[in-house]
């Protein structure tokens, strides 16, 4: 599933249609999570794009009253070629065509969404998300008023969108064992230096991530065709009966929240 750093990258790989006239969206198949409504195609036609963004894993594309909110869900990706270039892959469900260029948007399990609207931030689906984990908001004071009452597991809690968004399972794995704190742990129990230290590595290794262009697992890309190699640093995520890149204890496998967890036993207290 495309998380916080494969979106990030997405959104840096299109910021170059900033300016630009979206010509039209032509929608192949309107069955994806939602069912896409026809004024995407309508009412977005010769629309000048001012800004393309991020507010969690949906991609912004703003026009002058309007924004195309565009999320890749469990296997969505967008792909650019030439406007002339006609190639269409099996499970290309939308097009966003512009003057020499195209923006191909492709699921397979179609669990991806298109939707228009005046404000995102108004939007049923973005209204109650939590902070941006890269932000200012997220900080340690933060993380120990949300930890400090709850009984769920820390991995669980920070996974939790309402509390921060786009820590997913990778992420949420690698940054737990860069703060040195076991994932099964109950929140209430992480120590302020602790909350201190989980912020930190949470932004440390999206920001890695970002850099590296995300984590290519099975098969995503960027738009611009690029793979992400944030893989080849992984310390814990999918190395189950591997040993620990700094002690040589086996790394354990686990189910949290009925998700893959992934630690080292002596490094992870």
């Amino acid at each position: 599933m495309p998380e916080l750093p494969e979106v990030e990258t997405t959104v840096r790989a299109i910021n170059k249609f900033e300016n630009h006239i979206l010509k039209e969206v032509i929608i192949h198949n309107k069955n994806l999570r939602w069912k896409v409504e026809k004024k995407v195609e309508t009412l977005t036609r010769n629309q000048l794009i001012h800004k393309i963004t991020r507010r969690a894993k949906y991609i912004l594309i703003y026009f002058d009253k309007q924004c195309l909110m565009v999320h890749l869900g469990m296997s969505g990706k967008l792909r650019i070629q030439k406007s002339n270039n006609n190639y269409f892959k099996k499970h290309d469900h939308a097009e966003f065509i512009f003057k020499d260029e195209k923006i191909i948007f492709n699921d397979v399990r179609r669990f991806g969404s298109i939707h228009l609207c005046e404000n995102p931030d108004k939007h049923r689906l973005i209204a109650n998300l939590g902070v941006e984990p890269l932000s200012k908001s997220f900080s340690k004071s933060y993380m120990k008023d949300i930890c400090k009452n709850s009984n769920l597991s820390i991995k669980k809690l920070i996974m939790d969108q309402k509390n921060v968004v786009g820590v997913g399972n990778i992420y949420a794995s690698e940054s737990l064992f860069l703060a040195k704190i076991n994932p099964s742990r109950l929140s209430k129990e992480v120590s302020d230096n602790e909350c201190e230290k989980l912020v930190k590595s949470i932004k440390i290794i999206l920001k890695k991530a970002i850099k590296m262009g995300g984590t290519t697992i099975k098969d995503f890309y960027s738009a611009d065709g690029n793979e992400g190699y944030f893989s080849l640093e992984l310390n814990v995520y999918g190395r189950d009966s591997m040993v620990c890149n700094k002690c040589n204890t086996k790394i354990i496998k686990s189910i949290i929240g009925q998700r893959a967890t992934y630690s080292c036993t002596k490094c992870q207290l």
